[in-house]
């Protein structure tokens, strides 16, 4: 078995997972492959935008994975997937896409696994204490559950054991995990996509809202972390 520290890196496009990715490359000098996400979400965009930060991030292979199917089964339970329903400018419950961080995590513990990887990585970070798929004590469960999934070929020496790691596991806030981004990758960092809706046209570009609960989350984030904001919002 290879000793070469493998990290399978779950990025959005968006600025938590970008971070987190660049992290974990640079500081803890793991080699990284990413995966990204169709899950029938509104904001398209943010997958354009992470096969293009994939490359900025020299990433070994990058793999995006279409289960546009989950729209379907998630009906208008969440304003993430549901055009149906008005994105709110703070958290509140719809929000929250039913067990969306398990899914991303199962299905990159199976790339995992296959490829021998030991880490799976997501942008979880402690300011995301509103989603219970985000916190400490899920991460821990997955992880076990997951193991026990393959327990045997564990034991047996064939696969590694895998680990999952988040900001959150270390107390790293949202802007603290930001100007760990901002150092590595300096103005790389805007072209992220936190924006919940696929943008808004202005002067024929497309841009981030600026008025939902992610675009000021983002705005708030840069402003703690003393970084000029270079985003271009719809509204400021």
């Amino acid at each position: 078995m290879k000793n070469e520290k493998i990290a399978i890196c779950i990025m959005s496009g968006g600025l938590d997972s970008l971070c987190a990715a660049a992290y974990i490359k640079n500081y803890k000098k793991y080699k990284i492959k990413i995966i990204t996400f169709s899950y029938g979400q509104r904001a398209k965009r943010e997958i354009i935008q992470s096969k293009k930060l994939a490359k900025a991030l020299n990433s070994d292979e990058y793999r995006s994975v279409d289960i546009n199917f989950m729209k379907e089964l998630y009906g208008s339970s969440n304003v993430l997937t549901s055009s149906k329903l008005s994105i709110p400018s703070k958290f509140d419950q719809s929000i929250v896409v039913p067990i969306r961080n398990a899914i991303f995590i199962t299905i990159a513990a199976a790339w995992a696994f296959s490829e021998n990887a030991d880490l799976i990585v997501f942008g979880a970070h402690v300011d995301d204490f509103h989603y219970p798929d985000c916190r400490p004590k899920f991460i821990q469960s997955i992880t076990n559950t997951l193991n026990i999934g393959e327990e045997d070929k564990i034991k047996n020496g064939i696969k590694r054991k895998v680990s999952i790691w988040s900001p959150s596991m270390e107390g790293i806030t949202k802007y603290e995990l930001l100007k760990l981004g901002h150092e590595i990758l300096g103005d790389t960092i805007f072209e992220s996509w936190s924006c919940y809706s696929n943008g808004k046209k202005i002067h024929q570009n497309i841009v981030q809202c600026g008025g939902c609960e992610s675009c000021i989350n983002r705005k708030m984030a840069f402003s703690r972390a003393g970084i000029e904001d270079k985003t271009i919002y719809a509204k400021n």
